[in-house]
């Protein structure tokens, strides 16, 4: 059977171009970067092609990226390791986040509360975007960083990350954005985004799954969490991934590049399934912001439907969508994200992120036309409503 791939935020399929590019590094080029010799410094220009050309996708500096297996270390690095580094200079530590963060946020900062850092977790409106004005009254003379992500994972609401930048930096606070679903979708630049940290994974635009990056402003110096080889100039121990960053450097090239075309296909796309799915289904909604989300995303619930019986019903007629975070299946608990936009248990549990990606066509949107109104149909009838 022919599936429709509509998960494209929990993973992306490397593209034949990434994939061809990281073959050599496997075996004919499988230098170790350390290493002195001819192999060796092969791997190492490899990797800071890979650097140069990550840089350039976000307006950094080459020597201002460092390759990680991921967002989930990035952002651990980005929260844990600039806290570590204020509770290191003897000062009360206040970290200000939000309440619909990618669990490795949350969970990182729930860590660092174990040792005595104080967290705000900012709240979000109806449509999950944060109000500025409230973490610029969060800030004390105790905040040791600002953590608001760029794109949210499950609903897709874009936040207003250059204004958050612009008060942190008044206020000289260091600023960290996970950024692991906006490229591809947004032009990230940090400069204009006035960010000092920044986290993304290749895995979601077109590269390999175990590798991603941390942008770390020049001059600013979280600390280290992995100790051991003096790789990533001694900042993040460990035999780097080659082939893998290859493929980040890449896939990141190709996603800037496509940006502008790929995100009006796609928002034009994701419009046309959100308008048909709410003219089909009686009582379906739309969940977050109707015009400020990613291209990709559409987040409807059927409320009163089981979302995993649901989701079995696409299944079984070729679609391929998720209940929301991916790192989340099989929890039982419902959606810390869609709790803190204040939705009733229904909406809630009856929720589905449908998410498009660069393979996505006009006709797999009809395709998806014609197939949800009739699973949620099915789902109903199996639950007996």
């Amino acid at each position: 059977m022919r599936y429709l791939y509509l998960d494209h935020a929990a993973t992306t399929p490397v593209s034949p171009p990434v994939l061809e590019a990281m073959l050599p590094y496997f075996t004919r080029a499988a230098g170790n970067p350390s290493s002195t010799h001819a192999a060796g410094r092969a791997a190492h220009d490899a990797l800071e092609t890979a650097r140069a050309r990550t840089a350039a996708a976000i307006g950094a500096e080459a020597r201002e990226i460092f390759f990680t297996s991921g967002g989930t270390e990035s952002d651990n690095w980005a929260v844990k390791g600039t806290a570590l580094a204020a509770l290191r200079r003897g000062r009360d530590v206040h970290i200000i986040t939000t309440a619909i963060e990618h669990h490795a946020v949350l969970r990182a900062c729930e860590a660092l509360e174990r040792q005595g850092v104080r967290v705000t977790r900012l709240p979000v409106d109806g449509f999950g975007r944060v109000d500025p004005a409230e973490a610029e009254r969060a800030i004390g003379p105790d905040t040791a960083l600002i953590s608001v992500m760029a794109v949210n994972n499950e609903i897709g609401t874009i936040q207003p990350i250059r204004e958050i930048g612009r008060i942190a930096r008044a206020h000289g606070i260091p600023f960290h954005t996970d950024a692991v679903q906006a490229i591809g979708y947004l032009p990230v630049d940090v400069n204009d985004w006035q960010a000092d940290l920044l986290s993304l994974s290749a895995h979601k635009f077109r590269g390999p799954k175990g590798v991603g990056a941390l942008y770390v402003r020049r001059g600013f110096l979280p600390e280290t969490l992995l100790h051991g080889g003096a790789q990533e100039r001694g900042r993040r121990a460990g035999t780097e991934n080659v082939p893998g960053i290859v493929g980040l450097g890449c896939a990141i090239a190709a996603a800037a590049a496509a940006q502008p075309e790929a995100t009006a296909r796609l928002t034009a796309l994701r419009d046309r399934l959100i308008r048909g799915v709410l003219d089909a289904v009686p009582g379906s909604r739309l969940i977050g912001h109707p015009t400020l989300r990613q291209a990709g995303n559409a987040n409807l619930s059927f409320p009163g439907v089981d979302q995993e019986i649901l989701l079995r019903q696409l299944e079984l007629r070729g679609i391929l969508a998720s209940a929301g975070a991916a790192c989340s299946s099989g929890q039982t608990e419902p959606s810390h994200v869609l709790a803190a936009l204040g939705l009733d248990w229904e909406a809630v549990t009856g929720a589905i992120r449908f998410s498009l990606g660069t393979e996505t066509t006009g006709e797999d949107i009809e395709t998806a036309l014609a197939e949800i109104p009739a699973a949620v149909q099915d789902a109903r009838a199996v639950q007996g409503l």
